[in-house]
């Protein structure tokens, strides 16, 4: 088949691996490159010698292409989007997919009014250690009904390969990375939350203008509750990473973020470790996700991650935020209305 070709917007920390991802798949072809920072566009051009570079939106109105791949900051994509829509191109973007659940809602409604295909990337889904969580509900211990997730990181917001703009947003942590944990809960967990009771701080050492601190219980429909805890300011370099399923015959438990999967029966000693695939950080995970998004281009698959689905993940970002501030528990139900 003839490869989809992909304009990409936004030639950050972001899009050096989808650089590499998308130029190791057959099926797409990089043939368009924005930004409006000339190094940007250089180091890319470099990288993409067949591709045209604008540093504007105007190349999406006059370069054919297939689809758009938006590697910004969530905040002001709303040109982005109606340049997308307007030309007809189904969306690939960076999560989240807005800094606010409004803005999601106006974004997702303006790409199915236009019949725009929108697909958010939430790759830690298709983690080997993800697929096979839900094989050991399915097959070992049964479904969870209770559990623990702790993410501790000292993440240096001034490393010269990750973004800037997490230094100066509001809420870095929920809005940049419990946004993952989230989504994945809800995909492993296979239900929707009804209730958060969160609590978000700043440690006093934080190189972040905003909280990177984020405390929460968290309700599902089918009676699962969680326990969160997640920071960006653990005040030591080494990270610390537990997910804890207790299910009906065991538990769960991985160890860390990208692997360590374990389990164990009720009287079992020791838990039996899970064997995973060799895994390339933020390129394997990236591939599947691409893989999954080109097949529903060509009616192929369903399109999974879509802007519709994601909203139920960011509404639990903002009932975290507005959990804290009232210090009372959000009921999911009255942030739908």
């Amino acid at each position: 088949m003839t490869p989809l070709r992909f304009i990409i917007v936004g030639l950050g920390a972001r899009a050096q691996y989808w650089i590499k991802v998308l130029q190791a798949n057959a099926d797409c072809r990089i043939v368009g490159l924005i930004d409006p920072l000339e190094a940007n566009r250089t180091r890319a051009a470099d990288q993409c010698p067949d591709a045209v570079t604008g540093a504007d939106l105007t190349l999406i109105d006059h370069l054919p292409a297939d689809a758009v791949l938006l590697c910004t900051p969530p905040a002001g994509r709303e040109a982005q989007i109606e340049a997308c829509c307007r030309a007809g191109l189904p969306i690939l973007a960076e999560k989240p997919l807005a800094d606010s659940v409004p803005r999601a809602r106006d974004y997702v409604a303006m790409a199915e009014s236009a019949g725009v295909p929108l697909m958010v990337v939430l790759n830690f889904r298709y983690l080997p250690v993800t697929r096979q969580t839900l094989r050991l509900f399915s097959d070992e211990v049964g479904q969870p009904a209770f559990s623990r997730f702790t993410y501790e990181r000292w993440r240096d917001g001034y490393l010269p390969h990750l973004n800037k703009y997490p230094l100066t947003m509001q809420h870095p942590m929920l809005w940049e990375q419990s946004i993952h944990h989230f989504d994945l809960m809800r995909f492993v967990y296979g239900a929707e939350p009804v209730s958060i009771y969160a609590r978000t701080f700043n440690p006093p050492w934080s190189m972040y203008a905003d909280d990177a601190n984020v405390s929460a219980i968290i309700t599902f429909a089918n009676g699962v509750v969680t326990e969160y805890q997640g920071t960006w300011q653990g005040n030591w370099s080494v990270p610390g990473f537990e997910w804890r399923h207790d299910c009906a015959e065991g538990v769960v438990i991985q160890k860390d973020q990208f692997g360590s999967l374990g389990f164990a029966r009720r009287a079992e000693d020791a838990l039996t470790e899970v064997p995973l695939p060799a895994y390339r950080q933020w390129i394997d995970d990236a591939s599947a996700l691409l893989i999954r998004f080109v097949a529903a281009l060509r009616g192929e698959g369903p399109l999974e991650c879509s802007g519709r689905d994601h909203l139920h993940s960011l509404q639990m970002v903002e009932a975290c935020i507005q959990s804290s501030r009232t210090g009372q528990a959000i009921q999911i139900a009255d942030l739908m209305t």
